[in-house]
């Protein structure tokens, strides 16, 4: 039986609760899902940072022409860096063979926080499956942390904690799962077969629509369309399948 609990947010966490355990970091809009796709189209890495001065430094360590600079805050691209935080920006033209160097306003500050954990994955609606296989042969505690939005709770990444517990599980909560997790199982048995309408109401799909960015909801709604499975390693993301 797995042992398996919900953080709400990347504040809600400190880096000893993730120690040991295995993880999935969640930020179905847009970072883990832009991350995904990125691997998915040939990325060779990514390099997930808290804020663009880490991101300058490690460019200086760089040849320019291996490494690409993308990012967003509060949703819009960071000025100057090479691409933003929309995955449909990232086309194997663009990325295939760079290293992606990638600073969001909740999923990457999420992703860094939470590096002291045994196994760190990267999950969303997109690869969902391959998240489920991946915990199925975990033996640590399991920990879904959800980004949310500047300390706030998001319907699209609670919702995604859930619909892997209900996976993960058969359908069947463990009696000692954590209050998190009942919540997010609960949002999950409510909501898992309107994934793209449920997401059309959350706030944070108000936003990315005052932003211009109404094509990232529909994609990032999207379930199991890849194998893909970006998995932290030594400082970096790649492709645990690849």
């Amino acid at each position: 039986m797995y042992h398996i609990d919900v953080f709400s947010t990347a504040y809600s966490f400190q880096e000893e609760d993730v120690r040991g355990k295995t993880i999935v970091v969640i930020d179905v809009l847009r970072a883990c899902s832009t991350i995904v796709t990125a691997l998915q189209n040939g990325a060779k890495e990514i390099i997930a940072v808290e804020d663009m001065a880490a991101a300058g430094k490690i460019a200086q360590n760089l040849d320019q022409s291996r490494y690409l600079l993308c990012g967003e805050r509060d949703g819009i691209k960071i000025d100057g860096y090479h691409l933003g935080n929309s995955p449909t920006e990232y086309k194997s033209s663009k990325i295939k063979g760079k290293t992606l160097i990638l600073s969001s306003t909740n999923g990457t500050q999420t992703i860094t926080k939470a590096t002291q954990a045994h196994k760190l994955i990267i999950g969303s609606f997109l690869n969902l499956s391959a998240v489920v296989d991946e915990l199925k042969q975990s033996t640590n505690e399991i920990i879904l942390v959800c980004a949310g939005w500047k300390n706030r709770l998001s319907l699209e990444d609670t919702l995604c904690a859930g619909m892997i517990i209900n996976r993960l599980t058969d359908g069947v909560l463990p009696k000692d799962a954590r209050d998190g997790a009942k919540v997010a199982y609960v949002l999950s048995e409510k909501y898992k077969d309107n994934v793209e309408a449920t997401l059309e109401t959350s706030n944070h799909a108000d936003r990315l629509r005052e932003l211009g960015y109404e094509k990232d909801i529909s994609y990032c709604s999207q379930i199991d369309i890849t194998q893909t499975l970006p998995v932290l390693k030594e400082g970096t993301i790649t492709d645990h399948h690849g």
